[in-house]
């Protein structure tokens, strides 16, 4: 299940060209192509000739119990935040807000003790949409504690890294954040880069 507003922005202005019987897809295409992460699934990639290691594990409730328990001393956690699922719901529960589902996972993570020694990087995505959804949802409408102008996109993204480095319980640890477009490579090859010295820099204190 996805939300059907970002399907919206990422296909629907194309759909003569996709149902073309010639249709191939584009680079823009693939990015944007969506599938729901079952169980844990392992990428290793090379990056300027150091090859890492990325494990995508699920983030609905029903997944979460197959993965919790299988990492212990991983070298960096990497927490992904969807910037435009503020004014969404579970799938789970029509009750509950997605990114306060988030962010108490993204507490449980950062206290959990096999956790402890790992860097913390989150990625805060989608900025792209947010910029277009706050214009016409308002922030304060789901947060209310957020005291800044209604049709900023900037502010905003700010008010939601805050809400997200408050779960942290210890101040001496440092969590590294980025505001992201999955979309734009270009963007990614700049985050990723830093990323990866940040990895580096975890692995040499170990």
């Amino acid at each position: 299940p996805f939300d059907l507003e970002e399907i919206r922005f990422s296909y629907l202005s194309d759909l003569a060209r996709i149902e073309a019987e010639d249709f191939l897809p584009t680079e823009q295409d693939i990015l944007r192509a969506r599938a729901p992460t079952t169980g844990i699934l392992e990428y290793p990639f090379d990056l300027d000739s150091i090859i890492f290691r990325m494990v995508d594990v699920g983030g609905q409730r029903s997944e979460r119990r197959k993965w919790i328990h299988c990492f212990e001393n991983v070298t960096s956690i990497i927490f992904l935040v969807a910037l435009s699922e503020y004014d969404q719901i579970l799938f789970e529960s029509e009750n509950e807000n997605r990114m306060e589902e988030s962010k108490a996972l993204f507490k449980t993570i950062i206290t959990y003790p096999w956790f402890q020694h790992s860097s913390v990087i989150l990625f805060l995505n989608k900025k792209d949409l947010l910029e277009e959804k706050i214009m016409y949802s308002h922030l304060v409408d789901y947060f209310p504690e957020y005291d800044g102008p209604k049709h900023d996109d900037v502010k905003a993204r700010e008010f939601i890294l805050k809400v997200y480095l408050r779960e942290n319980p210890d101040p001496d640890r440092m969590c590294y954040s980025h505001f992201t477009c999955a979309t734009d490579t270009e963007n990614i090859k700049l985050v990723f880069c830093a990323v990866k010295d940040t990895i580096m820099q975890t692995a040499l204190k170990e």
